[in-house]
């Protein structure tokens, strides 16, 4: 956003994503990737990636989801690249529009950045906990960094595809 008045990243509430059960059928996203460097992305670059997707969300007739719903989810499938997903209502004109579908498990964390690998580990325990194992792992970090200073906390949300 432009104008500091404006918000920037609604407020989180954690209990509605930690421990939750989604099942998921053809959930429709936006995609766009990312450079990374041994899975550390380029911060400008998440910036204007964003906004570029963005943009294209609130130019689409009725794909903008309400932004207390928005999921902008990442996943590295490599250590060089970073795919981004932005949660929408319906197709967008332009953009990689792809499907989400299974049953995924999400669990709150707070922390920086960095300790994602932590964090997956924390999750493989509470998910062994369930007899369930993560196929693949999705990241909603809940806040811009001027947003988690704002509002005390960096939370993110692991979001396990099992």
């Amino acid at each position: 956003m432009t104008n500091s008045s404006q918000e920037c990243c609604p407020e989180f509430h954690p209990e509605k994503w930690d421990q939750k059960s989604h099942d998921w059928y053809g959930k429709p996203f936006i995609k766009d990737s990312l450079p990374t460097f041994f899975h550390i992305p380029f911060p400008p670059m998440i910036g204007q990636k964003m906004t570029k997707l963005w943009k294209m969300v609130e130019g689409a007739q009725k794909a903008e989801p309400d932004k207390t719903d928005t999921l902008l989810l990442f996943r590295d499938p490599s250590p060089f690249k970073s795919e981004m997903y932005v949660s929408v209502t319906g197709p967008v004109p332009e953009a990689e529009n792809v499907n989400l579908s299974g049953s995924f498990i999400s669990k709150v964390f707070a922390g920086a950045y960095n300790d994602i690998p932590k964090f997956i580990k924390e999750m493989d325990g509470y998910l062994a906990g369930q007899d369930k194992k993560a196929k693949d792992y999705y990241v909603h970090y809940a806040y811009c960094p001027k947003c988690a200073k704002k509002f005390g906390n960096n939370y993110m949300i692991l979001f396990a595809q099992v």
